[in-house]
């Protein structure tokens, strides 16, 4: 990784340590809650570091560095997750952004060696776990019908499913557009318009939505201190942009694994397609996360370093760095100043507010989903059914041990294992490839 790279996270993980040092913003939604503690001096910044590494050790492990490890590209619960720990426990914000820099460097400094000793393995285990990333487009396609079927019910799913399976046929049959794109667009009108159509007919049976104007007073407080930081996260979303424009980050579990692909085809035109596959699927789910990322920050007055999510789409559509650089700052600002008249929006439609709760939980189950389909291709690659016995044991393994290995993670990190092991065999001659 050259030096430009290397100074361009550097000094990203350096100013989200910083932003969590002045309570300003973190990566993690659960560490959101008790900053405002730690402002007010309820708690001390060895208490809440602790809380602060409980919640976030688990995903740096598994998640972090097998989503690393699998594609070659950083992600932010690698890089974002250390820095919130460190800016929360650090009492300076000088060491605080020393701190987060020395991580950024270690980190990418060290994708080389790894990279290097997993690739000169006589199975090659790296080249195979791209199969990870195979139906995770595909699976995440389905996130807003999956949500459907939560909130609203199997009859209004089954409507759904009809009307989101024919319009992915027809787009197949009479375009060349990308299936899946239309699936997330239509599913989200959907959801959306469900939504809203309950609401409206709960008012007109004078169920009325619950009264928030108690807590008005709250938001606007808390949202002052998000404003006065603005400045800082501007810097930080410039950064996560460009980091997203360089090629070396990827956004979400969403982006990683597809990204990775795209970077790897050869065609100019196929690529920046698959990009923009990649980027739509991105502002979907950032969308999806609105409601909640915007209501968690007017109660709280911390906001996500990473803001709606929209710098990464803002990042990978930008033609350049310094592009990128710039409409992620001017995005991330938007965001901050829309964040209350969302939050007054939202209060007028609970059941938009209720969907960012199912939405979260449909992503998760089908990532989950994906990502295990993913580990059995990657790991039938490596080693066919051998392979696939050794991962079946080590997934089964975190699972009756009660997960020490995060579920969305356990799958990558058991092909991970699963080609270390493979080569192991190998090497004593044990297991000789067919």
């Amino acid at each position: 990784m050259d030096i430009m790279n290397v100074a361009l996270i550097a000094s990203l993980c350096a100013m989200t340590a910083l932003l969590a040092n002045m309570s300003a913003a973190v990566f993690h939604d659960g560490i959101r809650p008790i900053l405002p503690q730690v402002i007010e001096g309820n708690m001390n910044r060895r208490d809440a570091g602790s809380v602060a590494f409980g919640l976030s050790i688990g995903f740096v492990a598994s998640v972090g560095i097998s989503f690393t490890l699998s594609t070659g590209l950083l992600n932010p619960w690698l890089l974002f997750l250390p820095t919130d720990i460190i800016g929360v426990m650090v009492g300076s914000r000088i060491i605080a952004a020393l701190g987060g820099a020395v991580w950024g460097v270690l980190v990418v400094t060290s994708l080389a060696a790894v990279n290097t000793v997993l690739t000169g393995l006589p199975i090659d285990a790296l080249g195979a776990l791209g199969e990870l990333g195979t139906p995770v487009m595909s699976a995440f396609a389905l996130f807003p019908l999956l949500a459907i079927f939560y909130q609203f019910g199997w009859k209004a799913g089954a409507i759904s499913a009809l009307v989101i399976l024919v319009s992915r046929l027809l787009i197949i049959k009479y375009t060349g557009i990308y299936p899946e794109s239309i699936q997330i667009f239509v599913g989200m009108v959907l959801l959306v318009g469900i939504a809203v159509r309950k609401d409206m007919q709960d008012k007109a049976n004078g169920i009325m939505p619950p009264d928030m104007s108690g807590i008005r007073g709250l938001f606007e407080e808390r949202s002052k201190r998000i404003y006065k930081n603005m400045p800082y996260l501007a810097v930080t979303g410039a950064l996560i942009s460009a980091a997203a424009a360089s090629g070396i980050f990827a956004g979400s579990e969403v982006s990683i694994y597809s990204l990775a692909d795209a970077y790897k085809l050869d065609d100019v035109v196929a690529q920046k397609e698959a990009i923009n596959q990649v980027a739509l699927s991105e502002f979907m789910r950032g969308l999806g996360f609105i409601p909640l990322i915007a209501t968690t920050a007017l109660a709280t007055g911390v906001y996500g370093v990473v803001g709606f999510t929209f710098v990464f789409v803002v990042g990978y559509l930008a033609p350049n760095v310094p592009i990128a650089a710039a409409l992620g700052a001017v995005t991330i600002c938007l965001e901050i100043l829309l964040l209350r008249s969302i939050g007054r929006y939202l209060e007028h439609f609970p059941s938009i507010r209720n969907a960012s709760d199912n939405i979260r939980d449909s992503m998760n189950t089908l990532m989950e989903f994906a990502l295990l389909i993913g580990g059995v291709l990657a790991v039938m690659k490596m080693g066919g059914t051998t392979g696939f016995t050794i991962f079946a044991i080590l997934y089964y393994l975190n699972e009756v041990l009660g997960r020490p290995v995060l579920k969305i993670a356990s799958p990558a990190v058991a092909a991970i294992l699963t080609g270390i092991l493979l080569n192991i065999l190998f090497v004593v001659g044990l297991y000789i490839p067919a």
